[in-house]
C-alpha cells in the first residue's frame, strides 16, 4: 500500500496510471486545488490542516509509505480548517513557511516519520521521466549558450539554502528573471524579448540541499512553448533530478524551433 500525497500539474496523473498498470495497492491524499481526483474512489479530500485525519486515513488502510508529487498551493494560514494534530503542528508549519516551500516539505515529511510514515521518492515509480546526462535536440548549445547557461547555474548557486527558485533566465550572460513564488510562467513571461529572438536560455534545477524525494522541477510541453515565446534558445535541467513530461513531444517541439534540450 502507498499513500499518494497529489497536488496540481500532470505529474500526478503519470504516477496514477503507473500505479495502476502495476496493480500496486494505493490510496490519493487530494491536496489539488480543484479537488481532480475526487472521482477515484480510493481518494479522500482533505485540508493541509488536518494532519490529523490524513494520518488516521494512513494508519486506517495500513499505509506505511508515502509519495508526493505536484504542486500544493501555500495555504491561508488564518483561514486554514485544523483538526486538533494540525492545531499542533501547525505552528511548526508556519515557522517553515517563512524559510520557503522547501522547509514546509521538510516539516511535512519530518511530521510523517514521526508517526513512523516513510516518504519515497516521486519517482519511484516513474524513473522514465527524468533525463540522464546528454543533449536531446538536434541543435546544440553553443559557445554563447554555454557562457548563458553557467551564468544560470551560478546563480542558482548563490541563492539561500530555502529559497524557492528553482529556475532563471540568463540572455547574454546577463540575469533576465529569477523564479519566483509566482512560477515558471510568470518568470517566462517576464522574460520576453522583442529585440532577441532565439536567444538565451531557462534553466531548471533542483534548490540548492534540495530533499529529492520530493518537489523536484518539472518541464514539459506548456513549458517548451512558453520558451518559444519568450524567445529563448533552449532548456537545461539536471540529470536524473528533474521530471520531464512530454519527453517526445518536446524534443520535436525543439528540433522544429532550433532550440536545444540538454541535461546536465
Amino acid at each position: 500500500m502507498i499513500g499518494l500525497i497529489f497536488g496540481d500539474t500532470d505529474f500526478p496523473k503519470k504516477i496514477l496510471k503507473k500505479v495502476k498498470k502495476k496493480n500496486i495497492n494505493y490510496l490519493i491524499i487530494d491536496l489539488s486545488k480543484s479537488k481532480k481526483f475526487k472521482k477515484d474512489k480510493k481518494s479522500y479530500s482533505v485540508s493541509i490542516g488536518q494532519f490529523g485525519k490524513i494520518i488516521n486515513i494512513l494508519k486506517e488502510n495500513s499505509c506505511k509509505k508515502v509519495l508526493f508529487a505536484g504542486k500544493v498551493h501555500k495555504p491561508n494560514f488564518s483561514s486554514l480548517k485544523l483538526d486538533f494534530k494540525g492545531i499542533f503542528y501547525i505552528p511548526k508549519i508556519i515557522k517553515a513557511s517563512k524559510l520557503g516551500d522547501a522547509a514546509v516539505l521538510k516539516e511535512i515529511i519530518r511530521i510523517l516519520s514521526q508517526n513512523q510514515i516513510k516518504t519515497e521518492s516521486s519517482l519511484k515509480f516513474n524513473p522514465e521521466l527524468t533525463l540522464k546526462k546528454g543533449n536531446y535536440s538536434k541543435v546544440k548549445p553553443n559557445n554563447q549558450d554555454l557562457l548563458d547557461v553557467g551564468k544560470a547555474i551560478k546563480t542558482l548557486n548563490n541563492l539561500g539554502q530555502y529559497n524557492f527558485s528553482q529556475g532563471v533566465v540568463v540572455r547574454n550572460k546577463k540575469v533576465v528573471s529569477i523564479e519566483g513564488r509566482d512560477g515558471t510562467e510568470k518568470m517566462l513571461r517576464n522574460s520576453k524579448s522583442k529585440k532577441f529572438r532565439n536567444h538565451g536560455v531557462l534553466v531548471k534545477f533542483p534548490k540548492k540541499k534540495q530533499d529529492l524525494r520530493v518537489d523536484l522541477p518539472t518541464i514539459g510541453f506548456k513549458t517548451l512553448k512558453q520558451c518559444k515565446t519568450a524567445g529563448l534558445k533552449g532548456v537545461v535541467i539536471k540529470g536524473k533530478q528533474n521530471v520531464f513530461l512530454d519527453k517526445n513531444k518536446c524534443i520535436n517541439f525543439a528540433n522544429k524551433n532550433k532550440m536545444f534540450i540538454t541535461a546536465k
